[in-house]
């Protein structure tokens, strides 16, 4: 064993598999949670709404404010935690009256900050959608729980929505 009197005095070993690199930053971990819900609108008008990010801050709590960039681009003024953020959302995935994805990516002074989502349409009888809705975010806390008041907050808007236009 000729060659491994070479190695004897070196420090040959690596981080472990969990742990970060010694000098790095960690990132904050990103947490998911998925939602469903059933509305009593019809599947073409639950997508155009959900497609309207400009009206996200009807319903996506966190969010305040969306202006649109390009079709596929967006700039979202969040607060989260107390904290302001300023965020790009690009759309990824646009599938009619099916699914919808899209991610998100931090302005500049938190790089770290991402979140992504999914939003899957089923047509049900009678003009009813259910829909699913998964997010992860790495901004933490309760994910889960913001899924689910995000949906009921969606299912308001659109239902009222559907009450005034056949009102009309």
């Amino acid at each position: 064993m000729a060659g491994t009197a070479r190695f004897r005095n070196m420090n040959t070993r690596g981080s472990r598999p969990n742990e970060p690199m010694p000098g790095k930053r960690t990132r904050p971990r990103a947490m998911g949670a998925e939602g469903s819900i059933l509305v009593n609108a019809p599947v073409s008008d639950v997508y155009e709404r959900w497609l309207a990010f400009e009206d996200y801050p009807k319903f996506i709590t966190a969010i305040k404010r969306v202006r649109k960039l390009d079709p596929n681009h967006f700039v979202a003024s969040l607060r989260f935690n107390g904290k302001h953020y300023e965020a790009t959302l690009e759309m990824m995935l646009r599938v009619q009256d099916r699914r919808l994805a899209w991610r998100t990516f931090s302005q500049g002074h938190t790089p770290t900050h991402l979140a992504t989502g999914v939003v899957s349409f089923l047509s049900h009888h009678d003009r009813m959608t259910r829909i699913t809705f998964k997010l992860t975010s790495s901004f933490g806390g309760a994910v889960a729980r913001r899924v689910e008041k995000y949906l009921r907050n969606f299912k308001r808007l659109i239902e009222k929505q559907i009450r005034e236009s056949e009102d009309a």
